[in-house]
């Protein structure tokens, strides 16, 4: 399968979990329902890996990264995303987390030497200028709660940003499938102990079939079909390129927001211009002069 098609693949899928994400969280719990949706990915992946006979990391650095990556990822990322969209559209979640690349190629330069120019300084701070529009815009419009909670998608998006430099720095030699296991795993534990602590036992949750096609849409397309493909497609294309798919997603975010009802008023969708400018500005234009090839 050619990088591009995975690519554009990739920015569909993501771009359908928000509205799922969403309309769970009509029925279930956010950091419980986010447990929910790593449990049954683990279970199937489980089942794939021994099927295949896939062997799992032996090494106790890679055990390391393996740990860090999937809190970042898994618990820091996913808690805090299902948690905010509580407050917030589904479209609006999706431009918030299109700052992962912008995060993403700060760290970049840390982890994989990537160097930071002119450009890429100004496309942050347009990237943060549109970010403080849109809290602003979520604090007098929605109130507390909504800048809250775009403040906590903001804050997971840093931490996915993280998890996948480090994975493209440390992680590309693991098969996809034993690594998005052990990090989901890892990364969903802490969700189940704060989930089970303050939202009580999932039997006693409103199980409508509703609830159940979320939790399995999310589970089976949007975790181990993404997951697989993006750590499949790390390991072929550079960390700038595949993060570009944050980019993306938010206008299919949008689009299939709108199909069930959700409107972005005028503050939020120039605040989330700026951000996609700011994306823009520093994956896109590079791409150009350089015409490189996926």
């Amino acid at each position: 399968m050619k990088p591009l098609l995975v690519w554009i693949l990739l920015c569909v899928v993501w771009g359908t979990t928000w509205i799922f994400i969403k309309l769970g969280l009509n029925d279930l719990p956010p950091v419980s329902f986010a447990a929910l949706r790593f449990s049954v990915a683990c279970l199937i992946l489980f089942a794939i890996i021994k099927l295949q006979k896939i062997e799992f990391p032996r090494i106790r650095k890679v055990w390391k990264f393996i740990l860090i990556t999937g809190i970042l990822q898994f618990f820091l990322n996913y808690g805090l995303l299902f948690w905010g969209e509580q407050f917030i559209s589904s479209g609006l979640a999706a431009v918030l987390q299109a700052t992962i690349p912008v995060f993403g190629l700060v760290l970049a330069r840390i982890y994989v030497g990537e160097q930071i120019t002119a450009l890429k300084i100004v496309s942050i701070l347009l990237g943060l200028a549109g970010v403080a529009v849109i809290f602003r815009e979520q604090l007098f419009l929605n109130g507390q709660m909504a800048f809250f909670g775009s403040l906590a998608v903001v804050v997971g998006a840093f931490g996915a940003a993280y998890a996948s430099v480090l994975t493209k720095a440390e992680g590309v030699s693991i098969h996809p499938a034993s690594l998005v296991f052990v990090q989901m795993f890892v990364g969903h534990i802490p969700l189940w102990i704060i989930g089970l602590s303050l939202e009580g036992n999932p039997e006693n949750f409103n199980w409508t079939w509703q609830a159940v096609i979320c939790v399995c849409y999310l589970a089976v397309v949007g975790s181990i079909v993404a997951f697989w493909l993006y750590y499949w497609l790390l390991a072929r294309i550079d960390v700038s390129k595949a993060m570009m798919i944050a980019f993306v997603t938010p206008l299919v975010a949008v689009l299939v927001g709108s199909f069930f009802g959700e409107k972005l008023h005028f503050q939020t969708l120039f605040g989330g211009i700026l951000i996609l400018l700011s994306v823009g500005l520093i994956v896109i234009k590079p791409l150009l002069l350089k015409s490189s090839k996926f």
